[in-house]
Formats: C-alpha cells, sequence, structure tokens
C-alpha cells in the first residue's frame, strides 16, 4: 500500500501526517492531488491539537468534512470504517513553516526595535518627552536601527514640547484649535494641535527613563505647560531627531513632517513649515488639513497677509478646505492689514463653510466693523437691479458684490422673531433656497448607504412600502409618540397620521400584552401609518430616507452627531437638517410643544443694503434663543426694536 502525505487543515492548527490508510472512518474527504497522493482535510468545527500518537481511531462525529472524487475511492461511512494511520519516524510535529513562524514572532518581540516601540508608546501615552529622548539616546549607543514610528512618536513628542504643552496620547482637548504656541505663563497663541494615535501598551519600562523626571513643567487641564528652557532644548533635540531620520533614509510620513513643521512654527519659520507640506506632495502624501496650520498660523502671526493666502490656495488645489480656526487666522491677519477685500473673502466664505461663528470669530467681526477702515470702504451708488438678479442667482442670502454704501457701522446683538424679521433692524431675513439637484443627490446618498448597511432586501421593501403607503407630511421619530403623533396630526393640513417608525422589538413583547398599548398599535396599522424595523435594522436611516422622499418635516430631538451621520458630510446636511426638523418638550401639563424649523436660514446674511446678519454659535436649547449680529450702515435710518440687547459701535 502506497503511503501519502495527509494535511489536517483547521481555523486554529494545521498538521500534516504522512499515512498509509485502510478503511478511514471519514466523513468525507476533500479533494485528492492525483500528481502525488496528497489528500487535504477541512475542519472547521474541532480544534486539532499537536500529540504524538500511532494511530487516528476515529475522528468527531460532528466535524464537517469535504470529498471529492480521487485515486483514493473513499466511501461515506460515517461510523462503519476505521482508521488507521502509521507516522512516518513515529511522530507528529508541528510543520516547520508553523514552528519558523512562532520562533520568528518570540524574537520580534523581544528585539530592542519592538521593546523600543512599546516603551516610546507609553512615553506618548504620558506625555514624557524626557524619557522619550532618553530611550532614543539609549538606543542611539546600543546601535538600535530606529524605524518610521520610532521617529515619528518622538517628533511628536519633541515638537509638542517645543510649542510649549504636551498633551498625553489619546487625552483629547474637545474642539479643534489652531495650533497654540504656549507662553511660560500659560498664554496661548494660535497654531493647530492634536496627538498622534500611538499604540495603547502595557509594555512595563524596564529602561533609565523615569517619567517626565526632568521635565520642568506645570499641569493644567489635562497638558503640561512646558518652561521656556525646555523648549529649547526640545526644540534642538527635535532637529536632531529629524536629521537623523533623513540621514538614515527612513521613510516619511504625514504625521512626521507635520511634527517638524510645527518645530518650524515655534521659531516662526513660515516657509519651513510650508516647505514641509510642499516635502508631502513631492513623496506622494495626502496633506491633512492639521498639516497645513504650522504654516498658516505662522503666516498669519507674523502679518504675512499673501504667504497666509497661497497657503489656502494651496489647500483648496489639494482638494483640502479650511475650518472656522483655519478662517479665523485668515480673518485676523486681513483685518490686520486693514484689506477690506480679504474680509470680505474670508465672511463669505465663514458663509458657506461655517454658518454660525463662534464667539470668538463674532467677537473679531465685531473689531472689523468698529475699524476706521471698515467705515470707509464701499460703493455710495450700485445698480439694484443686478444686486437683486445676484441674491436671486445665488439662492437669496447673499450677492457676492463687494462692499455696499459707506460711513460707520452700527452694530447689535440682537435675536430674530417667529416671522424672521431682526429685532433690531426690522429686516426680513431670507430662507435660502436648496438646490434641487443637490437634494436629490442627497437622497440618492441615503438610499445607497442604508442598503449598504442594511441586512438582506430589508430596506427595499421599506422603499416599495413607502411608495404604496405614501406620501406622507412628517415623519415621527420620538418618545411619548402616542402624544406626539395625535399633536402633530392636527398641526398637519390633511389630518393625516404622521409616519411613525419603531423598531420591531418595541411592538412586540410583554408591553404588547396591554390592551392600551395593542390598541395604539392596531390604530396605526389601520391609518397605514407604521412601519416597524426588523431585527438587527438601524432605524436612523429610515425616518431619514423617508423625510427626504417626502421633502416632509422630521419630529425628532436626535441631534444627529453620531457617526452615521457624520458620513452624510458636513456641506450639504446641516443645511437640509435645519429645514426639516422639528424638536419638541412637554408642556406642564404633559402636552408637546412643538419647535418648529427656524423661519430664516441660520446663516450668515447680506442683505440688497449691504447690511449683514451673522449667527453666533452657542449652546441653546431652542432656535428662537439664538443671537445674532446685527451690522448696518449707521448713516441709514433704522428702527431698534430690540433696543435692550442692541450696542454702538464706537
Amino acid at each position: 500500500m502506497a503511503s501519502f502525505a495527509l494535511y489536517f487543515n483547521t481555523l486554529q492548527f494545521r498538521q500534516s501526517l504522512t499515512l498509509s490508510y485502510s478503511k478511514p472512518n471519514l466523513c468525507r474527504l476533500y479533494q485528492t492531488r492525483p500528481s502525488n497522493n496528497i489528500v487535504t482535510f477541512i475542519s472547521i468545527k474541532r480544534k486539532q491539537t499537536a500529540t504524538r500518537y500511532s494511530y487516528i481511531n476515529s475522528l468527531p462525529e460532528n466535524a464537517s468534512w469535504f470529498a471529492k472524487t480521487a485515486p483514493f475511492a473513499f466511501r461515506d461511512c460515517r461510523r462503519s470504517l476505521e482508521a488507521k494511520a502509521t507516522i512516518s519516524g513515529s511522530s507528529c510535529t508541528v510543520t516547520e513553516k508553523v514552528e519558523k513562524k512562532m520562533r520568528k514572532r518570540k524574537l520580534d518581540r523581544d528585539s530592542p526595535q519592538v521593546k523600543l516601540k512599546n516603551a516610546l508608546d507609553m512615553c506618548s501615552k504620558r506625555g514624557d518627552v524626557m524619557g522619550a529622548l532618553s530611550l532614543y539616546d539609549s538606543a542611539i549607543s546600543e546601535g538600535v536601527k530606529l524605524g518610521q514610528h520610532h521617529y515619528t512618536v518622538l517628533l511628536y513628542l519633541c515638537s509638542s514640547a517645543a510649542v510649549g504643552v504636551v498633551r498625553p496620547a489619546k487625552s483629547g482637548s474637545g474642539a479643534r484649535t489652531l495650533n497654540a504656541l504656549v507662553s511660560s505663563d500659560g498664554l496661548l497663541n494660535e497654531g493647530l494641535s492634536g496627538p498622534i494615535n500611538t499604540n495603547d501598551s502595557s509594555f512595563e519600562l524596564d529602561c533609565n527613563a523615569v517619567l517626565n523626571s526632568d521635565l520642568n513643567s506645570t499641569r493644567k487641564d489635562g497638558v503640561f505647560l512646558v518652561s521656556e528652557e525646555d523648549k529649547r532644548y526640545a526644540l534642538q533635540r527635535g532637529f536632531e531627531v529629524y536629521e537623523n531620520m533623513c540621514v538614515g533614509k527612513v521613510q516619511m510620513n504625514e504625521a512626521a513632517l507635520t511634527a517638524v513643521a510645527r518645530m518650524a512654527m515655534s521659531v516662526g519659520d513660515g516657509d519651513m513649515a510650508f516647505e514641509m507640506v510642499r516635502q508631502m506632495n513631492d513623496l506622494g502624501i495626502s496633506p491633512k488639513l492639521r498639516s497645513y496650520g504650522p504654516a498658516l498660523s505662522t503666516f498669519c502671526n507674523n502679518g504675512e497677509i499673501d504667504k497666509a493666502f497661497a497657503v489656502e490656495k494651496h489647500m483648496l488645489e489639494h482638494g483640502v478646505y479650511p475650518e472656522e480656526p483655519e478662517l479665523e487666522a485668515l480673518l485676523r491677519v486681513s483685518i490686520g492689514a486693514g484689506n477690506s477685500d480679504r474680509v470680505y473673502y474670508v465672511l463669505h466664505k465663514l458663509r458657506s463653510s461655517v454658518r454660525k461663528v463662534s464667539q470668538a470669530t463674532a467677537s473679531l467681526i465685531v473689531d472689523w466693523f468698529k475699524s476706521k477702515q471698515a467705515s470707509r470702504v464701499g460703493k455710495r451708488k450700485w445698480d439694484r437691479r443686478l444686486i437683486m438678479e445676484a441674491i436671486e442667482n445665488n439662492g437669496g442670502g447673499w450677492h457676492g458684490q463687494g462692499w455696499l454704501g459707506k460711513g460707520k457701522w452700527e452694530i447689535a446683538h440682537t435675536t430674530i422673531g417667529k416671522d424672521g424679521v431682526c429685532k433690531c433692524c426690522g429686516l426680513q431675513l431670507t430662507t435660502i433656497d436648496l438646490d434641487p439637484i443637490e437634494t436629490e443627490h442627497f437622497a440618492n446618498s441615503v438610499a445607497s448607504m442604508a442598503m449598504m448597511r442594511e441586512k438582506g432586501s430589508n430596506f427595499q421593501k421599506f422603499q416599495k412600502w413607502l411608495d404604496y403607503y405614501g406620501p406622507f407630511e412628517a415623519v415621527v421619530d420620538a418618545a411619548n409618540i402616542n402624544a406626539v403623533a395625535n399633536e402633530m396630526r392636527q398641526r398637519l393640513p390633511s389630518k393625516k397620521f404622521p409616519l411613525i417608525i419603531l423598531h420591531n422589538k418595541r411592538i412586540k413583547g410583554d408591553k404588547m400584552d396591554e390592551s392600551v398599548n395593542r390598541a395604539l398599535i392596531d390604530k396605526w396599522n389601520s391609518a397605514d401609518a407604521l412601519y416597524a424595523t426588523p431585527y438587527g435594522s438601524n432605524d436612523d436611516w429610515y425616518w431619514l430616507y423617508a423625510t427626504i422622499k417626502f421633502k416632509c418635516l422630521l419630529v425628532t430631538n436626535d441631534e444627529m452627531r453620531d457617526h452615521l451621520f457624520q458620513l452624510l458630510g458636513n456641506d450639504f446636511f446641516p443645511k437640509w437638517k435645519e429645514r426639516h426638523q422639528v424638536r419638541f418638550s412637554f408642556s406642564g401639563g404633559g402636552s408637546p410643544v412643538f419647535h418648529m424649523p427656524p423661519p430664516c436660514s441660520v446663516v450668515i446674511q447680506e442683505s440688497e443694503e449691504g447690511h449683514w446678519h451673522i449667527p453666533i454659535e452657542t449652546e441653546l436649547d431652542y432656535e428662537s434663543e439664538r443671537r445674532w449680529l446685527c451690522i448696518t450702515r449707521a448713516k441709514l435710518d433704522m428702527v431698534c426694536k430690540d433696543s435692550s440687547t442692541s450696542f454702538k459701535g464706537n
């Protein structure tokens, strides 16, 4: 009888046996290889263990074996047959390949490079700059070869200390701000910052580094503020690390080059910081928004307005779009230079990408409109018809034709009435149209993502259901749904029930044994107004899609800030949400109180008379409480209906 090689292939373990066979007790065989008499057995249910034995008498019944015809005609005889195997060399061993892999893993774990990586990651986690540099010095003296990750962590820590603040990795810092240059007294200047992601290792430091032992720093709000002396030392060592990385021809990445740009920022060298971004392009690395922060911050702080806007141009050319921190820096340098055209440009950038400005940006805008330069710029005469055409072509709310009027500006903090009228100047603010094509693309995008993420044909069934039972004037996703649905029904022109979307688990189970709950479900079903999303589904996709499809109201207190809604982007979705979401609360008597969409678009608006209305981003419960800046020319006849909240710029 010829012997042949038998391979056991499981999810957990592979082993090779040389067998001679008689009557195998195998359910099925998978596939033999005629050329070399090799049969491969595959088990996906049971883990095989490497033990020494001379015979295989049986295999578990519950193992799944698959066989196809081969030179060896094995029958499917689950229990009646027996297998005998003679082990070549009287041993069953793990294959050399597996043994080599295991040895390699152990060597890798014990290698100086891996130990150094784990130790540096721990330093990054704890914000230990001096400990990381001590590890670096030891590695260099012992001839340890450093890789990209080692250098990246070192450069991040050195650059953080160089700008004056070390944030322990993964500590989080709330809202994103421009990179901060921190003075020894703890005062921050503009810049772009954020910790790199390092592995959270539990490696115990066995080197001679003592965490922050030599760092002259004070801890404040979860970060270390670094002394001026240590900033200079970290900067010197950081450039030394970067030079060694270049000499060693270690491949650069975005994080390393951004860290070098931050070090350049700390010495006010915007050109070098910008050069790091250009190097990314040369190396085929896509710059991120944070990559531009050091150069932009430095040029803005130095008053180099042309270079600052050159950075912004480079960003746009490479598909990176500035957000409020970057635009605030550009606004500041434009105001400092008295460049009214640049100020006008940035205000419209804020309008299109930010919509509502922070308190800091609002203060900066007030400073501009109070300035003498602001009062001098503007057209004394303009063609009103052309301005109105521009506003109409833009969808309403702005014309973009430059400053209108001349003279001193008056600035007031105010609110907007329920009718969309400014309580200070009496101007009717605009509800800016949503682009129909953009709306259609948005709807298709939501449907596409939902179908990719929902199981089977669940979402297609929902779409067909909507086609049959729709349209609806409102969709409800809410707690206390009975009171909310009933009250909303009375407000709708058709008096038809809004579409109620509930997860399947909410309409089944013990609660449905109660007659009141059963009656509600029956009532909504009878009105063809209830859709139960199946188990395993995310009902957010369902109510969002239905609202988009029917261009109707969405009754929910969900702020739509989680990952699902972030997939939809920060451009169109906020505008759509503002126009369609109805929030609700309950009065003392328990009746629902609805807070309808705002009567105007909550976005920077520019009128045909050259007035500006700028919404301010604040924590508030409802839109009616939002504060706005009302900015008009002083020479115009202005009736202030909200004098208690207004003030005149001096």
